[in-house]
Formats: C-alpha cells, structure tokens, sequence
C-alpha cells in the first residue's frame, strides 16, 4: 500500500479512517456477491500476472488467491512497480533508501508463508508516488513481459491512489491490446466507498472465498509487512497499515473486478 497522496479526484477522498468494516459486514449484499474460484479465473495452462503499486499490494488484494493458485500448480509473475519508498516520509528510521532494501525482502517473506511454489517477482523500481509519470513505462514494460495466455490483474482504475489508478489504466490499455483477460483489484475502495455506492461497479464484483487454511496463510503473510504494520517513533504517526485498514483487506473473501 502506498503512502497516501493528494488524490487526483475530488469524489474519491482517502481521509481520515474511512469506512469502518462493521458498516461493510452489515451491508447485505457483500456476504452474496457471487463468487468464482481460482481455478475458472485462471484456467489450466494459464499464467497469472499480478501487477502490484507497491510492495504488500499483491499480498492484500489477493494473497489467499496466490495461495490457490499455487496449489492449482499455476504459474504466477509478479509485478512489483514500485519499492514503496515513499512509505515514511520525513523518517529517520525508514529512509528511502531503507526502504528499497527491506520491502521487497518483506515481499519474499509473504510469499513464502503463501506456499508459492511457481512464481517469479519482477521488480521495475519505478519511482513510489509518480503516478501517471510512470505509466508510460509501466505499459512498456507490460508490453515486454505478457504473453498469449496471461490473465492479468492490476488494481482498479478508479480506486482512489494515484499510483494505483495509474497501474489499472496502464494493465487495461495493454491486456486489451494483446486480448487478454484482466480482473481489477479494490484495495483503496473500501475506504472511500460505502455500501451501495454508486461509483462503485458492483455488478462486476465477485468473490474469492478462502477457506480457514488459506485464510491464515493470508494473514500469516501480511504479518511480514513489519515497516508498514508499526508506528513510526521518528515522526509520530501511525502505522502504514493500522488495525482498521486491514479488517477490510483480510476477510475470508477477497473481491475482484472481473
């Protein structure tokens, strides 16, 4: 998850600690969303492509999917756009620097409490928080990577970060190029959204339900977050990832845009 920007759209404001996850779990139609398995999203023979803003992104819209499908025995490329550098700004603990060091070793951890056994991390480094002045290289990079037979996921188009729209715009203009199947991702979305909400495409909306096996191994790897899940000492704020931004990021479901 990146540090938070300002927003580029005034109807999608990330303030304050959003929508709390009791109003989503009280909102009937979450719990009956339709769901689909890991197996029909990412059929036999298949690669998933997962393209992730920042370092923990791919872990929190869709570990316990990674987690499925390395038990399917897909195979799985990871994204990783940027190094999340951007994370504690003004900190003498977590310089950039630091940062670029730590939080992809913090992604490898995640994805070793996943189980993943057939993935593979591509790391572009492009800048945290540059928004749509990487989506240029972004979509180059795409363009080189894909292949016939991917189905890629990237974060939704309009979910509220700069970065993240960024990457959905890019992963949509370049999977519809080469006719690929692309499923969005909300992270950010369910902070600003509420239920019902309009601007939200729930007809698109599915569920992922993780079994309690699956569930756990999310939430084990989550925990390997370390920079992002304590408060930071040097500049008094909060963690990255506060207790009730990941109610709503590690349900027994996780939620995509197909």
């Amino acid at each position: 998850m990146g540090t938070l920007t300002e927003n580029e759209s005034a109807r999608r404001t990330i303030a304050g600690s959003g929508t709390p996850e009791n109003v989503w779990q009280s909102w009937a139609r979450l719990a009956t969303l339709p769901a689909v398995d890991a197996a029909t999203l990412v059929p036999a023979g298949a690669r998933a492509v997962i393209v992730a803003p920042h370092p923990d992104d791919e872990v929190l819209g869709t570990g316990g999917l990674l987690a499925k499908l390395s038990a399917l025995g897909r195979k799985v490329l990871i994204i990783a756009v940027t190094d999340g550098t951007a994370s504690h700004p003004q900190s003498s603990a977590w310089p950039p620097a630091r940062l670029a060091d730590v939080r992809p070793q913090e992604t490898r951890e995640a994805l070793q409490r996943l189980h993943m056994r057939y993935v593979q991390t591509l790391r572009l480094g492009l800048p945290d928080g540059g928004g749509k002045r990487f989506e240029m290289q972004l979509s180059a990079a795409l363009a080189e990577h894909l292949r016939p037979g991917d189905v890629v996921f990237g974060t939704w188009r309009h979910d509220g970060h700069p970065d993240h729209e960024a990457v959905g715009r890019a992963v949509s203009s370049e999977a519809a190029r080469l006719d690929l199947p692309f499923v969005e991702i909300p992270i950010w979305t369910w902070h600003w959204a509420s239920p019902d909400d309009s601007r939200v495409p729930w007809s698109r909306a599915r569920r992922i339900v993780l079994d309690t096996d699956t569930h756990s191994r999310k939430l084990h790897a989550v925990e390997a977050f370390r920079s992002q899940l304590e408060p930071d000492a040097t500049t008094g704020r909060a963690a990255i990832l506060p207790g009730h931004v990941l109610a709503r990021l590690t349900r027994p479901y996780e939620v995509v845009l197909i």
